[in-house]
């Protein structure tokens, strides 16, 4: 990436505000390319889609940390422009990556971006091929914190309504008499999350509430092969058991004696011999035949994507990883009695230390690291976002400037970059990091290298991360897969 860097503003409030309009401008092109082409637009991973100005400039300002260069509203809008110009079949573009690509060669070519975007677009123009021909039916089995943020991630890239479709949630009726209510409010408010972005609405006739015009039928059952899909019009579903009350193949396969289910993710780590996938690292193992897949636990996908990168680079001899772990609804609030050792201590108020079977599950994902890595875990007291701590011996020695120069590469321009995210801040703490769709953040500036040793510090949202991978999943699942603009190796 060369130096684009603009020279200082003689006014910084002029400089912004024209900015400010170009990102303005940005809004519009980006929400049609969206509603009318299934065009998805991104500045370096980050979605354009449904994002307000400010998010937008923040999002331009982020590429300066990554990439250690300037990127402006200046040089994408030119070519958001172009884009949007252009009759494009479906399709995931970088806008970011693609004005890096333009100012870096294409410039110096003579090429206007018009004349740059439609050669790298070539292929895409006038395409009809579509990623799926009929909306894949989604339900929500279970309506805990992964099956409320699954909801919120599917109804947001719902958009034209030609790729995933939530169609229920099943749960077991509460108490209260209003239960079609509360549920609706949970998905409305979180305290971790913030507020749903959009509008919610209850229609107790139906049995269903609507989240930005998304019909979700709301199932009361107890137990899962009991229920014909079809009555509510649903047909050749993929149901995401959120519940982890079965997790070996026997349990799981009684959603599909179910008229109208097709398929079943597990949004935990499976048992009896089930294929254990984290997208991105082994994804490629879901066959066609495949209809029961469980998505391995939110450390698991944390810390295999730079486990696999950095064994790939440097060979992993061995390593321990301990995770400092939020609590989760298994624990006790207060003292209480609790099956497992030490969990029933408060956590709000205690560390809490446990067992983690991440690292024995890597092996599972990683088959050439069986065997080499040891594992536990604390629990803490935060709600959300925990941490990896990766301490290796690697295969060769690496200095501290080796080792984050590598992992800042993977995360911008391998095809981890999903997986991976790069943090270069020495003031973030957890907190930054919740929504993060990543699976982890390498925090750069906590690396520590000591010839072949190496400690390595990685944050994860374990809640809204590790649903991003399970709607990764969920894509391959359904059959979709969006051609990707511009290519990454």
């Amino acid at each position: 990436m060369t130096d684009r860097k603009r020279e200082r503003p003689q006014d910084y409030f002029s400089d912004w505000k024209e900015r400010e309009a170009l990102a303005e401008g940005m809004i519009p092109m980006v929400g049609q390319l969206s509603r009318n082409k299934n065009v998805k637009c991104y500045i370096y991973g980050k979605s354009l889609v449904n994002r307000s100005v400010l998010e937008i400039m923040k999002d331009h300002r982020y590429v300066r940390q990554v990439e250690e260069n300037e990127l402006s509203e200046f040089e994408t809008y030119p070519i958001l422009s172009a884009v949007s110009k252009l009759n494009l079949g479906a399709a995931h573009i970088d806008i970011g990556r693609l004005a890096v690509q333009y100012y870096d060669r294409g410039a110096g070519e003579g090429l206007s971006p018009e004349e740059y975007v439609g050669q790298a677009l070539a292929d895409l123009i006038d395409a009809t091929a579509d990623p799926e021909a009929r909306p894949t039916d989604v339900v929500l089995y279970g309506f805990g914190r992964i099956g409320r943020l699954m909801a919120r991630i599917l109804i947001d890239k719902t958009d034209g309504g030609d790729s995933l479709r939530l169609r229920a949630i099943v749960t077991r009726r509460g108490k209260a008499p209003n239960d079609l209510v509360k549920r609706a409010s949970l998905l409305r408010r979180d305290s971790v999350h913030g507020a749903f972005e959009g509008t919610i609405r209850v229609d107790e006739e139906r049995q269903s509430f609507v989240a930005n015009g998304n019909e979700i039928k709301v199932i009361y059952s107890n137990s899962p092969d009991s229920i014909d899909y079809t009555q509510y019009g649903i047909d050749n579903a993929i149901v995401i058991d959120n519940t982890g009350v079965w997790r070996d193949p026997e349990g799981l396969s009684q959603h599909l004696k179910c008229k109208g289910v097709s398929k079943v993710l597990l949004t935990a780590p499976g048992k009896g011999g089930m294929k254990n996938v984290v997208a991105g690292i082994n994804n490629d193992i879901i066959g066609p035949t495949d209809t029961i897949v469980s998505a391995a636990s939110c450390t698991t996908n944390a810390i295999a994507p730079p486990l696999m990168a950095l064994d790939d680079e440097y060979g992993i001899v061995s390593g321990h990883v301990e995770t400092v772990h939020a609590y989760t609804n298994d624990q006790n609030l207060i003292d209480n009695y609790h099956d497992a050792e030490r969990r029933g201590r408060s956590a709000p108020l205690n560390m809490v230390l446990t067992e983690t079977g991440a690292a024995k599950a890597v092996g599972k994902v990683l088959p050439q690291l069986e065997g080499k890595l040891t594992g536990n875990a604390i629990r803490v007291p935060t709600p959300n976002v925990s941490m990896a701590i990766l301490n290796l011996t690697l295969g060769c020695e690496i200095t501290r400037e080796q080792l984050n120069d590598y992992m800042r590469k993977v995360a911008l321009h391998s095809p981890l970059r999903k997986q991976i995210d790069y943090s270069n801040s020495p003031e973030v703490v957890s907190s930054d990091f919740v929504g993060s769709r990543h699976a982890c953040v390498f925090d750069a500036q906590a690396t520590i290298a000591n010839g072949n040793q190496a400690v390595l510090y990685l944050w994860y949202d374990n809640e809204f991360g590790y649903s991003c991978q399970l709607h990764r999943l969920l894509e391959q699942m359904a059959g979709i897969n969006f051609p990707t603009y511009p290519t990454v190796t």
